[in-house]
């Protein structure tokens, strides 16, 4: 089965692996929430990630980390709005991911160029969404979470988590299908509604999903399944990161949602040559 996704006309190719960088233009994301709030730090960030060889840009308005509250729509369509088409501008070229569970953001969001919808929830808090990208017709990411960033945490009860997270991928593709979508991207969604144990179950066990057929990313970077295990900050987790990077591709993932483009992309380098040799 061919691995690429239509992003407005242009071919992603999936074949090997590729880098999808962070860009959080948030107050209080986990790692670098503030950073990324101005025309010029966004578009100096998204110029390093594209030179260090992102494949695509994946932006989030609102911060999904554990115990996050959300944002009022409005401000989250005027924040991805305007920095969707601050992008485009700046990179004619660029594939922009948005991260976003609202039908009404995403909508927004395309209008303004976005290529791909992330949705942290795989239409499950909003069910205009699902219809919305059969609309469209633009690449999903489907994610698997249990509740809303607030009180996800507190929701970790599984009967078995992989074969509870394949019935659920199963039951959204579904609707999907219905809608005629069939660009998708799996995402188990590591750290959401999932304590540290059934993260790394669901690591060992990646390649599980691939039984859909569709490509799998891997959103690890410098989370807490890294963090706390190693007993350092998130910006000491860099190294752990790409431990965790390595084993994400061995398992089958095809896409790496990275803050560190650059050495996600050394992973992506050394496990190819590694895969082929």
């Amino acid at each position: 089965m061919t691995m690429q996704l239509n992003c407005s006309g242009r071919l992603l190719s999936l074949e090997k692996p590729v880098v999808m960088g962070i860009l959080n233009v948030t107050e209080d994301s986990f790692f670098d929430g503030g950073q990324y709030t101005t025309a010029d730090r966004i578009v100096a960030r998204a110029a390093k990630m594209l030179e260090e060889g992102a494949d695509i840009i994946d932006v989030g308005a609102v911060s999904t980390r554990p115990g996050a509250e959300d944002i009022p729509e409005n401000q989250e369509i005027s924040t991805i709005k305007e920095t969707v088409e601050l992008l485009k501008k700046q990179f004619p070229n660029i594939i922009i991911s948005v991260d976003t569970w609202r039908a009404s953001v995403a909508e927004k969001a395309i209008e303004a160029g976005a290529d791909i919808i992330n949705d942290i929830s795989g239409g499950t808090f909003d069910e205009g969404m699902i219809p919305l990208i059969g609309t469209y017709q633009v690449p999903y990411c489907l994610m698997h979470t249990t509740a809303k960033p607030k009180v996800m945490q507190q929701q970790t009860e599984y009967k078995d988590i992989i074969s509870d997270m394949l019935h659920f991928f199963g039951v959204q593709l579904e609707k999907l299908h219905k809608h005629h979508v069939h660009d998708i991207i799996i995402d188990p969604g590591f750290g959401f509604g999932k304590d540290m144990k059934q993260n790394y179950l669901i690591l060992k066990n990646l390649n599980a999903f691939q039984t859909f057929g569709l490509p799998i990313l891997a959103g690890v970077s410098r989370k807490s399944m890294i963090h706390r295990l190693l007993n350092v900050t998130p910006q000491e987790a860099l190294n752990g990161t790409t431990a965790v990077h390595m084993l994400a591709l061995l398992k089958g993932a095809n896409i790496l949602r990275a803050h560190d483009v650059r050495e996600a992309k050394e992973a992506i380098r050394i496990f190819e040559f590694y895969h082929h040799v």
